[in-house]
């Protein structure tokens, strides 16, 4: 387990002993985590972060969450727990495997031809015509 203020996150979560990230779950940590299939245990703190939970929980079905954080107090048995479920148990597996198929489904969508290079390119496009018309 890593707990450190900074730490490079990318090259974490892309290492292969990293099986699992606990998480406030901003979108850049959330983006990560799905790029590099790492399953996640939710802790969010405020703001679009308690949203991203939900989606990441009971949309996308990616994540648990971290009993305690809405009450301001996580303790030490919970995030045993918790990351015991998610490294041993068949829930934590079945987690694991959901991860892995959404992974590659971040990656159809990000590689050339993916639906993100598409809209993107349309995007560009809008913009192209949008200052040609000043």
């Amino acid at each position: 387990m890593v707990v450190k203020s900074w730490a490079p996150q990318v090259q974490v979560l892309q290492h292969e002993a990293v099986g699992g990230f606990v998480s406030h779950c901003g979108w850049n940590s959330t983006l990560e985590a799905i790029t590099h299939g790492v399953p996640m245990i939710c802790w969010p703190l405020y703001a679009e972060q308690r949203l991203n939970k939900v989606i990441l929980m009971e949309e996308i079905k990616i994540a648990v969450v971290m009993d305690g954080y809405d009450e301001g107090l996580v303790r030490a048995e919970e995030v045993e727990t918790k990351l015991r479920w998610l490294m041993e148990s068949e829930g934590g597996k079945a987690l694991k495997e959901r991860m892995a198929a959404v992974k590659a489904k971040a990656a159809e969508a990000l590689g050339e031809g993916g639906s993100s290079s598409k809209s993107f390119v349309h995007f560009l496009r809008d913009l192209v015509e949008l200052d040609g018309k000043k």
